[in-house]
């Protein structure tokens, strides 16, 4: 597995990492074994960062996390949780010093360590990046010992432009994949330039990428890709990267006449997403120990060439951008 630079933490994270929002919940069952199963063949394969957030699964994404890596034992991987969205309603007034801290506190129970490594405002209001007390409030939490970095979890490119201007957020966490491709101008020029380390995330648009998906498939109940279509539970573009069902589906088999033999589909998202330099990290998420293999493997995979790089650019322009491109 290779290791990139993590922005100024001196720090590195396993370029593919684990997404650990699955183990916790809103993607269907995921038995309590099979999560740390999944977990476990992630560390085995090498990777070397994890991310978590408060409320996946109300904590227990965050408690299966510790279970695993009490029962390994040795030196910890690189852990990274989210806070914010425990406030109802999720507005900017929440944000306040007594909830950040109290938040950060839970993770911290909930993790079992005495200082997280990294804490990303989940997804905050845009107001939030306005006000400069917010991330006056993080810096009080990486003093008093609580917290080493902090960085900001964003929706759109220009909540990230925006967020790196405070000169201590450490890292942006994004959604970047072969379906949403912003990112790769403005802002990850940006990011580079100041040394900020870039966590890509959805990185197979809900699944879409595995290529395993068709207009017939099912999802429970419980599972955001049924409820959440629309926006109805959080930013649309969550869920299959804001791509309408059936046009993410039609571009799937374009893309599918692309990847080599010798890599699944989403592998070759994967991959696809580490051509880019300013990646610090990618964190598919695993719901079994397969799944996680199989992730990890995609570090190991030769460079895409030119040819389907171009080709891949044509099926966004043609077929995805004009449903994503101006609201990310």
């Amino acid at each position: 597995m290779k290791q990139r630079v993590f922005g100024r933490t001196g720090r590195s994270a396993s370029e593919i990492g684990f997404g650990a929002w699955a183990i916790g919940g809103a993607w269907g069952d995921v038995w309590q074994e099979d999560a740390k199963a999944a977990l476990h063949a992630a560390l085995d394969e090498g990777m070397t960062f994890i991310d978590t957030a408060d409320v996946y699964g109300d904590g227990r994404s965050e408690q299966i996390i510790a279970e695993v890596l009490k029962e390994r034992g040795g030196a910890r991987p690189f852990v990274a949780s989210k806070i914010g969205r425990r406030s109802s309603p999720h507005v900017a007034e929440a944000y306040s010093k007594a909830n950040l801290t109290a938040y950060v506190e839970r993770s911290l129970r909930n993790l079992q360590t005495e200082c997280l490594d990294l804490v990303q405002l989940h997804c905050p209001p845009p107001s939030i990046y306005y006000q400069p007390e917010v991330f006056g409030f993080m810096d009080q939490l990486v003093a008093d010992g609580k917290i080493r970095h902090y960085g900001v979890s964003v929706e759109k490119a220009e909540e990230g432009l925006k967020a790196i201007e405070y000169p201590n957020v450490q890292s942006v966490q994004i959604i970047y994949n072969i379906f949403r491709q912003r990112p790769a101008g403005l802002f990850f020029a940006e990011a580079k330039r100041r040394q900020v380390a870039v966590i890509a995330r959805v990185p197979l648009a809900s699944g879409l990428l595995t290529g395993k998906m068709n207009a017939a498939t099912a999802f429970a109940a419980d599972d955001h890709r049924a409820f959440n279509r629309n926006g109805e539970a959080f930013d649309k573009g969550e869920t299959f990267s804001g791509v309408p069902y059936e046009v993410a589906l039609a571009a799937v088999e374009e893309i599918r006449r692309l990847v080599p033999g010798d890599a699944t589909m989403a592998q070759f998202a994967l991959r696809w997403i580490l051509m880019e330099d300013a990646v610090s990290t990618v964190i598919p998420g695993a719901k079994n120990a397969s799944q996680a293999q199989s992730n990890a493997r995609a570090s190991a995979l030769p460079a895409l060439c030119a040819d389907v790089m171009s080709e891949l650019r044509r099926i966004y322009a043609e077929r995805i951008a004009p449903h994503v491109h101006h609201l990310w």
